[in-house]
């Protein structure tokens, strides 16, 4: 790009920096000097494919998608927990927004991602182990108690019955009196994902995409602030996958996603500006941050040239993150610490609009309060000490860093036209019946193409791994500790029985016959085609419980078996 185009693009940027509004903060190095709020090529210098980089605030958006950068508004500080029953995952979110926390996201059990009753026999041994037992509204209105839901966002990290969980949360906050309206978050409810990762499906794929159009559909009408889905790579990266197929598999969903909404009749520019995208911030420092300004760049093009958005905001990849849990040791644990801070801190230098940083102890538990502090203070010494939000993109244009996030667009690519392949290979006939990205996702999930991709490059790492070839330290390097034992947090069974109490003693005191009568009509609704979320309203208010919600749509839509492969 000419040194005239490339002034003329600073200019632009200019304007738009001043028009904005500014945080009162220091924008000085820790000796006094002042900080420019972004840099760029020096005035007549030529830099061939600038237009690939160019400004913040401005397409493709690789430098991030506001021309403040964190100026404007810094990262949201997003700690992931839950952990046996509301009442006391209630506590732990007091303490976490008491500490500072911005946001608050939910962390369920293993019965609840799966919609059962904590009392379902297949729920023994499971209940509040791995996050927050959830039967019915009534444990939502728990959890949030003394927590205004009109002010704090929340997430909601749920994908199988992501929709009567969410139904749940609407009726919670209808319950402390606030207009859904005004409710701001994400629900995860990408159920992709779950073909391709973390295993945790209900139904066959075509009922569960009918649900999250049926969503997206109610959220827009009713709940336009609430993001009704969260794209995630995270469970795809922890799963075993490289950079470039978390990249590319999550992305595919995404577009994946837009089909659908599309199929339902919704505007482009409106319902694309509510999907957000959820990434893991692994341990290759560089390589992150590629992947990161990579992914802006790829859905900014794509959303414009094949879907048709037409405005910046339906064009802006906004991402929540997640430092790696796969890269975290039980061995040594204090040197999680140090690579959840590196992770942290690769995200917030790729332009994460919030963050999530790991405890040191989670190989071996849920947080401890301790652990959890010290999660939540990495995030405030990287926020308010080091001077990370004082410059957009301060990486950009380091020959480094634009080399790998090239390399990394490229490799995802190439993935996008394979899995277009699988498409035509599905319906060669061109007439895909929601779209033909969504196509070759529901055959390569068919296929068991993607379970395969990612085994493959787990089991190269793995090798690596016991090779020396990749090092790890206190695992198969510097191994010599003095490190004690940790005290970790253990949910004990009492848990699982007042939760058995509770939801059977709720079932007895509700009205039964309001309860048969919402339940016959969400089956009647998943019969004729109609939208599910009105009756599944209704049934959350009457408290039917999870089990029976996700149970009523089994008997209609039956079980996903996910095919063999050897």
């Amino acid at each position: 790009m000419d040194p005239d185009a490339i002034e003329a693009g600073r200019r632009r940027w200019q304007a738009r920096y001043d028009a904005s509004r500014v945080r009162e903060a220091d924008f000085t190095t820790l000796s006094g000097d002042p900080v420019e709020p972004v840099y760029g090529p020096r005035p007549q210098d030529t830099y061939e494919g600038f237009e690939r980089i160019g400004w913040p605030g401005e397409y493709p958006f690789t430098r991030g998608l506001y021309s403040t950068g964190y100026r404007g508004r810094t990262w949201t500080i997003r700690q992931f927990a839950g952990f046996g029953s509301a009442e006391q995952t209630n506590e732990r979110y007091r303490m976490i927004l008491a500490a500072g926390g911005g946001g608050l996201s939910v962390a369920f059990d293993m019965p609840t991602l799966m919609g059962r009753d904590s009392d379902d026999p297949r729920s023994l041994g499971e209940v509040g182990h791995c996050g927050v037992a959830v039967d019915s509204a009534a444990d939502l209105e728990v959890l949030f108690r003394g927590i205004p839901l009109g002010e704090v966002t929340t997430s909601l990290t749920i994908s199988g019955p992501a929709v009567p969980v969410f139904c749940m949360y609407l009726v919670a906050a209808e319950r402390q009196g606030v207009d859904p309206s005004v409710l701001n978050g994400t629900l995860q409810t990408d159920i992709f994902k779950e073909y391709i990762a973390q295993k945790e499906w209900l139904f066959p794929p075509e009922p569960h995409l009918r649900l999250i159009g049926d969503l997206m559909e109610h959220c827009a009408a009713a709940v336009p602030a609430y993001k009704p889905l969260s794209v995630s790579g995270y469970h795809i990266r922890e799963a075993g996958a490289t950079a470039a197929q978390e990249l590319a598999y999550t992305l595919a969903d995404g577009f994946g996603y837009v089909e659908l909404g599309l199929s339902r009749g919704l505007d482009l520019d409106v319902f694309a500006s509510g999907l957000s995208f959820f990434f893991d911030a692994h341990v290759d420092f560089f390589e992150e941050i590629a992947k990161f300004r990579a992914a802006r760049r790829i859905w900014a093009r794509r959303l414009r040239d094949v879907y048709g958005a037409r405005t910046d905001r339906a064009q802006w990849l906004r991402f929540h993150t997640q430092t790696a849990g796969v890269s975290l040791t039980a061995q040594q644990p204090y040197n999680n610490v140090v690579r959840t801070a590196v992770e942290a801190l690769a995200a917030v230098l790729g332009g994460t609009s919030s963050l999530h940083t790991n405890a040191l102890d989670e190989t071996l538990a849920l947080p401890g309060e301790q652990a959890a502090e010290i999660a939540l203070r990495t995030q405030q010494v990287l926020m308010e000490e080091t001077g990370v939000d004082r410059v957009a993109d301060p990486l950009g244009g380091s020959w480094y860093v634009e080399q790998l996030t090239d390399r990394i667009e490229a490799e995802a690519e190439r993935t996008f036209d394979r899995i277009g392949e699988l498409g035509r290979r599905a319906h060669p006939d061109g007439q895909h019946p929601v779209g033909p990205m969504t196509s070759g996702i529901l055959r390569g999930i068919e296929d068991g193409w993607f379970t395969g991709e990612i085994a493959e490059s787990a089991f190269r790492y793995q090798q690596a791994l016991e090779k020396g070839d990749k090092r790890v330290v206190g695992v198969n390097c510097h191994t010599g500790s003095v490190t004690g034992d940790l005290e970790i947090l253990r949910v004990g069974h009492e848990v699982e029985r007042e939760q058995v109490r509770l939801v059977r003693e709720r079932r007895a005191a509700r009205d039964g016959t309001a309860v048969r009568t919402a339940l016959d009509a969400l089956r009647t609704a998943a019969r004729d085609g109609s939208n599910l979320i009105a009756p599944m309203l209704a049934a959350a208010r009457a408290e039917a419980t999870l089990g029976e919600i996700c149970g009523t749509l089994r008997e209609e839509w039956g079980e996903y078996t996910e095919p063999a492969a050897f």
